[in-house]
């Protein structure tokens, strides 16, 4: 089998899953349709929107399928008469067993994380906010629980110091539009060999996974350690946003924090309590230390360093 024999159909939405139905095309493989989600409205208008996988697959004369039910049998006719060999997934909903069933070759899924660390909806944002100092990306072929299925290739990459959900995603969505190249090649080769993640796990309940972030989850928690809040920052910086409750002449208000540093200078304050010059400096007293705020937004208003923020706002 060649490249041009292998009918692939892509699965994705965001940015994320962009670039590797990028590498495909641009790589000359045989993408014979894409399925991605219903546009939606956003803005100001709430005008409907077309996912980024969409915008892309039409600027390339891809047919594109968009399901509201992925059960539907209209739908299912569709996906068959494009007579996938192969289906691959990258950052879609999850697929009913009638859809990852049906191409000869199976349905194989990037994952961004290192499986099986991290099953979930938010691999990046816990792998950071957990202080980790490598994550990666997986392919593996999909079966019935979620994340779960046999790993096919993976790839590490470092976690810096002071990188964040934005900079880990965007090395991750490129690393991973490569591994799904090596997959696909491996399919066309006859050289796959999945292995069970059984195979890669140690000790079930050193296992860490990364669920789904609602607003809730992104507050602050000033009685942590400085390096968990600074972790937890960095981790959910831009988005969605780590936000927190201050006190400013009576009136509580809330503020989402972009970016930190931990400092570990000793103190007497209670967890929570601001030290600032109002000029160019805002601190916020933690359980061993203090964390400099240096990007920060107050609600309704614009994000901004904090040197600038503090030229118009005194606490």
């Amino acid at each position: 089998m060649n490249k041009k024999d292998l009918r692939i159909v892509f699965m994705g939405t965001p940015g994320f899953a962009v670039e590797s139905l990028k590498a495909l095309v641009e790589n000359n493989y045989n993408v014979v349709g894409v399925i991605t989600a219903p546009d939606k409205p956003a803005g100001r208008g709430y005008k409907f929107q077309p996912s980024a996988v969409k915008e892309y697959a039409l600027s390339t004369g891809l047919p594109v399928l968009q399901p509201e039910n992925l059960k539907n049998e209209i739908f299912l006719n569709e996906l068959r008469r494009l007579e996938a060999d192969i289906q691959v997934v990258v950052a879609f909903r999850m697929l009913p067993e009638a859809v990852w069933t049906m191409p000869p070759l199976g349905t194989f899924n990037l994952h961004a994380s290192l499986l099986p660390q991290y099953r979930g909806a938010a691999p990046i944002n816990w792998a950071i906010i957990n202080g980790e100092k490598e994550t990666g990306v997986t392919t593996f072929f999909l079966k019935h629980e979620i994340d779960t299925g046999e790993i096919i290739f993976q790839e590490k990459t470092a976690i810096g110091e002071d990188d964040n959900a934005e900079t880990v995603h965007d090395t991750l969505m490129v690393l991973g539009s490569r591994l799904v190249l090596k997959t696909v090649d491996a399919v066309i080769d006859g050289t796959i060999r999945p292995q069970p993640q059984s195979n890669y796990i140690e000790n079930e309940k050193e296992l860490k996974p990364a669920p789904k972030i609602y607003k809730e989850t992104c507050r602050i928690n000033w009685n942590r350690p400085v390096q968990e809040i600074h972790n937890f920052v960095r981790g959910l910086s831009p988005y969605p946003a780590a936000w927190t409750e201050f006190e400013v002449n009576g009136e509580k208000m809330n503020f989402r924090i972009f970016a930190t540093r931990a400092n570990r200078e000793t103190h007497q304050l209670q967890p929570g309590e601001i030290i600032t010059d109002n000029k160019t400096s805002l601190r916020v007293a933690a359980q061993d230390g203090l964390i400099d705020i240096l990007d920060i937004q107050l609600s309704g208003k614009k994000r901004m360093k904090t040197g600038d923020f503090l030229n118009g706002f005194s606490f």
